[in-house]
């Protein structure tokens, strides 16, 4: 994705957000509030806002307070991202039932966070991408270097050995390291990571299931295209985690009557908030290449555990069991969610 697709995305994430959470950026700063009726629909104003249409009282006029505002937007949400995070990483339970019970004005909604978060995450994967996941052929390279001086190191103590046992041992692993050489070099030149063959011959088994058997030539015939699209859909049919992931929670509560599907689609809307901005923090650790990455897998089930017991007021023990449960319907949603993803991209 390139720098002006980015930008077009921050604009683009910014004002479904700002539509959804509409208060976002609306700072007025006092004296300001010069106008004695609203400038959209001309109401006596009373307040800082107008009572009709919610409009400020003050339209800023100035290309800085312009900049001011985006700035705003972006990384204050009027005060509430503040008020919104720290209880998403540490009280998820208490934040999501204080916005299912009401208690909304000091907090982000969870559909708007979860935009941007969704912005946040895509827009740090274009930014360290190249870092991240470095080519295959990079990756053969690097193996292949290795069993080269692997296989120098051998042929100079095969010069030196002269006990029959130790030489014959030290021959097998010559051969062993020369095939492993050979196999690299064959791999990188057919790129078999991203290509399935020069005819169709390989893949034609998958006919019984069309939409598979397209996605799958088309990452075949132009692997770049297919990596393009596969990252454009994920970005723009991320909302589709919300419904996919609700009937999984709502089968750990069936047919209860406390909690409804609303109450369930606030729960997954934090969750995946989360894990977005967890995903974001482990992009970056792996980038600065800080080791126990694996510590980090421990989180998810973790603050599962945290936010069912908060959110719906259970046990410790009525958590635990939910969170197995909501850990294996995870992965299934994800599973259904990259299913759709390969289905659109091979379209």
């Amino acid at each position: 994705m390139s720098g002006t697709e980015t930008f077009g995305g921050m604009a683009e994430a910014l004002a479904t957000a700002r539509v959804v959470e509409p208060a976002a950026g609306d700072h007025i700063v006092p004296g300001h509030t010069h106008e004695s009726a609203c400038l959209n629909c001309g109401t006596a104003l009373i307040g800082s806002h107008c009572h009709a249409c919610g409009q400020a009282a003050h339209v800023h006029r100035t290309l800085g307070a312009f900049f001011h505002d985006l700035l705003h937007g972006v990384f204050h949400f009027e005060g509430k991202i503040w008020r919104t995070l720290p209880l998403l990483i540490a009280k998820p339970g208490t934040l999501t039932r204080e916005y299912i019970d009401g208690r909304r004005a000091g907090y982000v909604s969870p559909i708007a966070l979860f935009l941007f978060c969704v912005f946040l995450m895509f827009t740090t994967i274009n930014s360290l991408g190249s870092s991240l996941m470095p080519s295959s052929a990079t990756a053969m390279d690097a193996m292949a270097q290795q069993q080269r001086d692997e296989l120098k190191a051998l042929e100079a103590k095969r010069v030196t050995v002269t006990d029959p046992a130790q030489t014959a041992e030290i021959d097998g692993d010559i051969v062993d390291a020369k095939a492993s050489i050979e196999g690299l070099e064959k791999l990188k030149a057919n790129d078999l990571n991203f290509n399935f063959g020069n005819d169709n011959t390989d893949i034609e088994g998958l006919k019984s299931s069309p939409l598979i058997y397209q996605a799958v030539k088309v990452w075949r015939d132009n692997p770049s295209l297919a990596l393009y699209k596969v990252q454009t859909y994920s970005y723009k049919l991320s909302w589709a985690l919300i419904p996919i992931s609700v009937p999984f929670l709502w089968l750990l509560f069936p047919f209860s009557r406390r909690f409804g599907l609303y109450d369930h689609t606030v729960f997954v809307t934090y969750s995946l908030c989360f894990m977005t901005l967890l995903a974001v923090v482990t992009m970056l650790l792996v980038r600065i290449g800080t080791p126990s990455l694996g510590l980090l897998a421990l989180v998810p089930p973790l603050h599962m555990l945290v936010q069912l017991r908060g959110a719906y007021n259970l046990s410790w023990f009525g958590a635990w069991w939910r969170t197995w449960f909501l850990s294996m319907f995870a992965f299934t949603a994800l599973s259904l969610f990259a299913v759709l993803i390969l289905v659109e991209a091979g379209g």
